[in-house]
């Protein structure tokens, strides 16, 4: 899958006021005394948090992005974080009028993908294919972040979602174009539970 408009990361400076956003990471915290901020990420591209140039802020309750020039940022290890620091926020107190601010980017900037990758947001909503019956099982709902990425599907006949590995020997066809997932799920996998 390629990006229809592949930029380098944060060089998309001027978004057109009916642009669509991603969503990259959310604000959790504060580190330490000089205005830099934990944020947890919501991207595979570590480049959002660590290349400076320019992002959007999304603050609670609010609609539309404003600019933020990030300055600089690192990965924490062990904690599955970044620190990183923004143009203007020189305190702590600063930084913390800023937790629970979402960090986006304009769906245009979106990073260039290897064959057999995909952005999560691509995924979100796909119909879920048995790929034996071609019977539809569910949607997908949500993709978490695990050793291997795991597909929350909601199954049309229970109550509660299953995950999925996304892995190719189980989920061999992603077909973005038709909004389609075939899976070929090992027995017990999505059997609903009771």
């Amino acid at each position: 899958m390629q990006p229809s408009n592949p930029q380098p990361i944060g060089t998309h400076s001027n978004p057109q006021p009916d642009e669509a956003w991603l969503e990259v990471g959310k604000i959790v915290g504060v580190q330490g005394l000089q205005g830099e901020l934990r944020v947890y990420p919501e991207t595979d591209f570590p480049e959002r948090f660590e290349t400076p140039g320019t992002r959007w802020l999304l603050r609670p309750g609010t609609t539309q992005p404003e600019p933020i020039k990030l300055k600089s940022g690192r990965y924490l290890n062990g904690k599955g974080l970044y620190v990183i620091k923004l143009a203007g926020i020189t305190d702590r107190a600063q930084a913390e009028a800023l937790r629970d601010c979402r960090i986006m980017v304009p769906q245009g900037d979106r990073p260039l993908l290897e064959q057999g990758e995909f952005h999560v947001a691509d995924l979100l909503g796909l119909e879920v294919f048995d790929q034996a019956t071609q019977k539809s099982i569910g949607i997908v709902t949500e993709v978490f972040a695990a050793g291997n990425d795991l597909l929350e599907v909601k199954l049309h006949d229970a109550k509660t979602p299953v995950l999925i590995p996304f892995v190719e020997a189980i989920v061999p066809v992603v077909d973005l174009a038709q909004r389609r997932i075939e899976i070929t799920p090992p027995p017990g996998l999505i059997e609903p539970s009771a």
